[in-house]
């Protein structure tokens, strides 16, 4: 059997969740807001404290490396613009 325009069994008009959700005063909304906050929080997958520990560790020694590197490569150019320019 198929479906015509006038037909009874047709889906009803659409109504989404945003077009009501803006119908809604501004407290409703602000809730709704920290409700799905939570909901996302709850899926993350939070590191052990091994893990934490670990990549802290990383950063801070890769950090350091990088500092090291930086300052060493400034402190060679000024030493030669001071070479060159006097």
């Amino acid at each position: 059997m198929t479906q015509t325009r006038g037909d009874a069994t047709t889906a009803p008009k659409a109504t989404t969740k945003a077009a009501v959700g803006t119908r809604r005063g501004p407290f409703a909304r602000l809730g709704r807001f920290f409700r799905e906050v939570v909901a996302e929080l709850s899926k993350v997958i939070w590191p052990s404290r091994k893990e934490l520990v670990t990549y802290t560790v990383v950063v801070v020694v890769f950090v350091t490396i990088m500092v090291t590197l930086v300052s060493g490569l400034d402190l060679l150019f000024a030493k030669g613009v001071l070479l060159v320019f006097g």
